[in-house]
């Protein structure tokens, strides 16, 4: 049994704190009071209340821990994986960082952390199935398409998000990068939308997001590379008209004598509209295409993902697919599956046979299968 520290116990954070607690000591880390006391009244977790935006906090608490993963958003992912590395412990990161995590790298190795970060379901699983697919195949081409959405469509925004919206609005705001023919290119986010069709769903809005990230540098080989993110119809719409009203700005203006960023404006408004509602069904569909070739031979393979809900355990399908994603990692740090010393993206991890069936088995466990199609 291991120690292990959740730092972040928003919904993502929450289930993985949950899954863990059944084979570790587990405590959850945060300042939601509310979040914090279900956890402790309904499951085996301790709980500690911390200021994860105070660094030097953060080495003490994580001291006694074996490991740590981190589940905060997006704007604070950066400082607290490097607190978390400087106290020379193994972490593993969902938070969607805005910054190059593998500047952390040489302080990981000179540490001889183990950090495992972009570890969720997109970012996430197509890095590890990319990984793995880069060993086994000359790749041509890697696109992929991803979304999580409530099951009800409701005005005006047609979306619920299961975690912050500050995080959704940076996915929606950063320069998308991809690589077409072999070249580097970069496009607004949310341009170049298409309509796709998917069983059990319908039809979907995809459009361009900076999802890639680390697969730019660390598999720059494969001439075609894109992402997109998917929606209902009409979303996107909606969003392009906030952002070019300035309801993202980040300078600040001042209302009243007070001076407020309208993204933080925005996103104290559509937290509460974005919010999902207690036992509110929703569901993630994802789906990863590679072609390539194989000892000359033309191969194309598939992975198809639709989860939904899981109204058992009451945990929504996005804080299952991203969770458990990062939890499985995790387990293959503890088991010392995975003894890399550094920072690793998961398609560096994928590129190990072992650890990437590990984690398509651990995920199946939890009911979260991937469908493949080889021709």
């Amino acid at each position: 049994m291991n120690k292990i520290a959740v730092l972040g116990a928003g919904m993502v954070g929450k289930a993985m704190a949950v899954d863990l607690s059944r084979k570790h000591d587990v405590t959850a880390v945060d300042l939601d009071e509310e979040s914090l006391k279900y956890l402790s009244s309904n499951f085996n977790i301790k709980v500690q209340s911390l200021n994860l935006m105070d660094e030097e906090a953060i080495k003490k608490l994580v001291a006694g821990f074996d490991l740590v993963i981190s589940a905060v958003p997006g704007f604070m992912g950066y400082d607290l994986v490097r607190a978390v590395i400087e106290a020379k412990k193994n972490v593993v990161d969902i938070s969607f960082m805005p910054e190059d995590f593998m500047d952390l790298n040489a302080l990981a190795a000179q540490n001889g952390v183990t950090a495992i970060t972009d570890c969720g379901v997109a970012p996430g699983m197509p890095n590890l199935i990319a990984g793995y697919w880069n060993e086994i195949m000359e790749i041509e081409s890697l696109e992929y398409v991803v979304g999580g959405l409530p099951r009800v469509k409701v005005y005006p925004f047609y979306y619920k998000a299961p975690f912050s919206p500050i995080d959704v609005v940076e996915e929606y705001t950063r320069p998308a990068r991809f690589i077409e023919k072999g070249q580097s290119m970069t496009k607004p986010a949310m341009s170049e939308p298409e309509l796709m069709f998917f069983e059990k769903v319908g039809t979907l809005e995809a459009f361009f997001t900076d999802g890639l990230r680390s697969l730019l540098k660390n598999l720059p080989h494969i001439p075609n590379m894109k992402e997109k993110t998917l929606r209902y119809p009409g979303h996107i719409h909606l969003i392009q008209a906030l952002q070019t009203a300035g309801f993202f700005d980040k300078n600040p203006i001042t209302i009243n004598n007070t001076a407020i960023r309208p993204i933080d404006f925005t996103s104290k408004v559509l937290i509460n509209d974005w919010k999902l509602n207690p036992n509110e069904e929703e569901f993630t569909v994802m789906r990863v295409a590679l072609t390539g070739k194989i000892e000359g031979k033309r191969k194309t393979v598939q992975y198809d993902l639709y989860d939904e809900y899981d109204k058992q355990a009451r945990l929504t399908s996005m804080a299952r697919t991203t969770g458990f994603t990062a939890t499985a990692h995790a387990e293959l740090i503890m088991q010392g599956r995975f003894t890399g010393k550094g920072v690793f993206p998961p398609e560096l991890v994928g590129m190990d046979e072992d650890c990437f069936n590990y984690v398509m088995e651990y995920l199946k466990e939890r009911n979260i299968n991937y469908v493949v199609t080889e021709k």
